[in-house]
């Protein structure tokens, strides 16, 4: 089957000489309402669904779909997929292919205990056979770019080069790698170090994935490991201006740094855009917080306001407290600040 329009314009990315800029899949975050709030900030080059649930009965999720059918953005959109069933993952991609897809993503970084303990997303990294079975099965299936994104390893690193040797046997279009293991989830520092080795020892293009924290930074990240591009999650949540800041810094332009107010702008908007019709206040300012917890990271270095935005119950409290912290024409570099917090929080980490 020769390739669609989306899959090509995802070829010419990949092979175009650029750094690539894709928007990391958050489960319950970057999804179609997201994405188009995204899209209006610059965006990135490329988009990745959150993840199709994939096993013997599985269907696939209308919700996520529409990110593909309903893609707001311009750009090619790649639809990710997480399980271990071989006929079922196959099912599903077959499946996949008959909507605008630029390609099919396979989910081996999942960090989430409810996950990995079914032998999905990160948990197949304790099993490279079942790995080797199943990028072997969808490489022969597809027709589009197929693509992995994994982490570099379970609980230890040293299946790393197993599992790269994999790769290199079966060739996936590109690979994405999150230079952590399953278990340090995103409390230690990133190993780029298992990123370079990757660019290193594979003949096909490698995002870096992993505390991207500003434009800035990704420049050093693509210097240090020699990746193709980058994934980036967390840090374009906390600033949307990521993207184009990246894109001004390539062309040597002076990087467009917003104040607050333009943050609190952004808060204003991101809250109309993923409301859905019908939901209970408090309900969706408990969604709010899944993105304010990335964002508050760089407002305030006490983490006063992380605090405060985590005990609002109403739109009016939750709007009064950005107003008291970003109601100004200061610039906002969003980059994190170092913030104590307990070892159980979800933040707590490097960032």
């Amino acid at each position: 089957m020769a390739d669609s329009l989306e899959s090509q314009r995802w070829r010419d990315l990949m092979h175009g000489g650029q750094p690539i800029l894709a928007l990391a899949p958050m489960q319950d975050v970057t999804d179609l309402p997201f994405w188009r709030l995204m899209a209006e900030y610059g965006g990135a080059d490329v988009y990745y669904t959150e993840y199709f649930r994939v096993h013997s009965t599985s269907h696939i999720e209308k919700p996520i779909l529409r990110s593909i059918t309903e893609n707001p953005t311009g750009r090619p959109v790649v639809a990710q997929m997480i399980g271990n069933d071989i006929p079922s993952l196959i099912r599903t991609a077959t499946e996949l292919q008959k909507y605008p897809v630029a390609g099919i993503d396979l989910n081996l970084g999942c960090p989430a205990p409810v996950v990995y303990r079914k032998c999905a997303g990160g948990g197949l990294l304790r099993e490279p056979q079942k790995i080797d079975a199943i990028v072997r099965a969808l490489r022969d299936s597809l027709s589009i770019p197929f693509s992995v994104k994994t982490r570099i390893g379970f609980d230890d690193p040293a299946v790393f080069e197993e599992i790269l040797g994999i790769f290199d046997e079966h060739r996936p279009d590109l690979l994405t790698v999150h230079g952590r293991t399953v278990k340090e989830m995103y409390r230690s520092e990133v190993h780029y170090d298992y990123i370079a080795r990757a660019v290193e020892r594979l003949p096909l293009p490698v995002l870096a994935n992993g505390n991207v924290s500003s434009a800035r930074r990704g420049m050093e990240i693509l210097a240090q490991t020699g990746a193709a591009g980058l994934m980036i999650g967390r840090g374009a949540i906390r600033n949307p201006w990521m993207f184009e800041q990246f894109r001004q810094l390539r062309r040597g332009e002076p990087i467009r740094v917003p104040t607050g107010r333009e943050v609190l702008d952004y808060i204003r908007r991101l809250y109309e855009a993923v409301r859905p019709q019908g939901v209970r206040e408090i309900d969706h300012v408990q969604k709010m917080k899944k993105y304010l917890n990335f964002l508050g990271l760089g407002v305030e270095p006490t983490g006063q306001f992380l605090h405060r935005i985590r005990r609002s119950n109403t739109e009016r409290d939750f709007f009064t407290i950005c107003v008291d912290y970003l109601n100004h024409d200061e610039a906002m570099p969003l980059e994190p600040f170092p913030i104590p917090l307990p070892d159980t929080d979800m933040l707590a980490g490097a960032h």
